[in-house]
């Protein structure tokens, strides 16, 4: 009966028909136990039924006319059959393979050779893969090179499986994009949320004990930077969780190849972009609405004194924390907030999802979501000299990440058959049941995820999944806020090179930094050093157009 009423309410969740199935329904021949066996890790049937639902309200076209006796290659991130994103491709395939006929080979790249396997498959004319789950910032690369096609010509055609690039948020959507064309289909959009113990921060004990110390109210929650400091700094070090050990202000990951650098730009864009004075916030000028580079001649930016400023808030952030983290990987810094050890955490929606599922979670029903913290001093760059105003912070959005999704070859001999897996993880049912798995590493993006007055979900939709409400209403709205509401938001460095300016020259430095190898301003100005000899090494002219291009900047 249970398993009824959560088929009832995720078809109505999905919004695509009121489609029930039963233990003989199958999908192009074949069952639930075929197409998602259940293997010997963290899945149960509940997952294996929800996904068959979703699949059977898909409404997939027949597509064995397109596929019959082919093989369509797919390059994945390196990170397993059950892994972030690249889980979401092998969970899939089967689906795949029985609407289509074709079968698919699944290459996995690691993180860290992204920026060289694909590239050197291009270069030498291997041309490998049909299509391949990539990150919005390997654009400039891409589309540049000629390596991937747009797929407008596609869209909407009765022969794919259905999605609509209207149903994505608009700062997502432009990630799929470039030059007006579209050339990836929906699958992941990535910002970066601040996430905190909303039981603790509402416990009037704990209330009065931060007056007490602090001399003023505990902001509930934090707004600005400089608030979250006070507060993980006063929560560092006390036994707030009650199990006999002290616990931690912050929870972040910050080892050198640990994505650490995200932490970074997140914070720093609130101290270091400034919106436009016009009628467009987000007009982009030589002073305004840039973080990376200088857009007139290429000269970057990340050792100005905004940068340096928020690296050194960074230090002390971090110091409100378990010294461990310098060494964390993304989920250690994850578990170690989901565990209840933490009192705040800011990352991407995968916290939100995995909050929910109690075998790798402890706070379930008292997660605290808010969007990304503003600044209440920043830097000026026009004038040249630091703003401090704590009535009228400086906020400043992101998207902040990879917002991974599938890309087309320019070289494929099978397009129609490449799109039409495209097509299906982007399709609606589907996007939404992998968003709500969490271990597929997929995050909301578009209308059907999102609360009124941003999109048409409702707290039913994730509570017949199992989510707690509260924790989904404070979770989705601000990832509604975050994408939608904020003045201004952080660019993508988009041109060619972005792995090399960001992986391998940032990443090193800023952990340099945390660890202390260098100071904040050592670290970015051998940052700044290192940018502008890969700039040289690309030739300048060559990456100011497209940098120039991908802001919106015109000279």
């Amino acid at each position: 009966m249970k398993r009824l009423i959560i088929f009832v309410l995720l078809a109505s969740l999905l919004m695509l028909g009121t489609l029930s199935v039963t233990a003989q329904d199958t999908f192009f021949g074949k069952t639930a136990d075929e197409l998602f066996p259940i293997p010997d890790v963290a899945a149960n049937e509940q997952e294996q039924e929800l996904a068959f639902q979703a699949l059977m309200n898909a409404n997939i076209p027949d597509g064995r006319a397109l596929g019959e006796g082919k093989t369509m290659t797919f390059g994945v991130l390196g990170q397993g059959s059950r892994g972030g994103i690249s889980g979401t491709i092998y969970f899939w395939r089967n689906a795949f393979e029985a609407a289509t006929g074709a079968e698919m080979e699944i290459v996995e790249i690691p993180y860290n050779q992204l920026g060289t396997t694909i590239p050197a498959d291009f270069l030498t004319e291997q041309y490998t893969y049909d299509a391949f789950i990539g990150a919005a910032w390997q654009y400039g690369d891409w589309v540049s090179n000629g390596w991937i096609q747009p797929i407008d010509q596609w869209i909407g055609d009765e022969r794919f499986p259905q999605w609509s690039p209207d149903d994505t948020a608009p700062a997502f959507r432009a990630l799929l994009e470039w030059d007006g064309q579209t050339y990836g289909t929906q699958m992941d959009g990535d910002a970066q949320l601040f996430y905190y113990r909303y039981d603790i921060l509402n416990d009037p004990d704990w209330q009065a004990a931060y007056e007490e110390e602090v001399g003023s109210p505990m902001p509930n929650p934090p707004t600005t930077w400089q608030e979250l400091l006070a507060v993980t700094d006063f929560f560092n070090g006390k036994d707030w969780n009650g199990d006999g050990d002290p616990d931690d202000g912050i929870s972040l990951h910050l080892a050198a190849g640990g994505q650490g650098h995200f932490h970074y730009a997140t914070l720093a864009a609130s101290f270091a972009v400034t919106p436009s004075d016009g009628d467009d916030p987000t007009a982009v000028s030589k002073y305004d609405n840039v973080f990376w580079f200088d857009p007139d001649d290429m000269t970057p930016l990340i050792n100005e004194p905004g940068h340096v400023r928020a690296l050194e808030f960074l230090q002390e952030l971090a110091a409100t924390g378990q010294e461990a983290q310098f060494g964390w990987q993304l989920g250690d810094a994850w578990d170690n907030f989901l565990g209840g050890n933490a009192i705040a955490t800011f990352s991407w929606g995968d916290v939100g999802s995995l909050s929910q599922d109690v075998n790798r979670s402890s706070i379930k029903g008292n997660l605290g979501a808010s969007v990304i913290p503003c600044s209440s001093e920043w830097y000026d760059r026009e004038i040249g000299e630091f703003v401090v105003d704590t009535e009228n912070p400086n906020c400043v959005g992101n998207t902040t990440g990879g917002s991974w999704h599938p890309t087309m070859s320019t070289f494929t001999e099978e397009p129609e058959l490449t799109y039409f897996f495209m097509a299906l993880l982007a399709n609606p049912s589907i996007n939404f049941y992998n968003a709500t798995t969490g271990w597929q590493g997929i995050d909301p993006c578009c209308t059907y995820q999102l609360y009124s007055p941003r999109g048409n979900a409702t707290s039913e939709d994730y509570t017949a999944v199992g989510f707690d409400a509260g924790d989904m209403e404070r979770y989705i709205n601000s990832y509604g806020a975050n994408v939608y509401d904020k003045t201004t938001y952080l660019t993508y460095l988009r041109i060619p090179g972005t792995l090399e300016y960001i992986q391998e020259t940032l990443d090193i430095r800023l952990s340099e930094a945390m660890t202390g190898q260098s100071t904040a301003q050592e670290a970015l100005d051998a940052t700044a050093a290192d940018w502008a000899e890969i700039t040289d090494d690309l030739d300048v002219d060559s990456q100011l157009a497209i940098y120039q291009a991908s802001i919106g900047y015109n000279p």
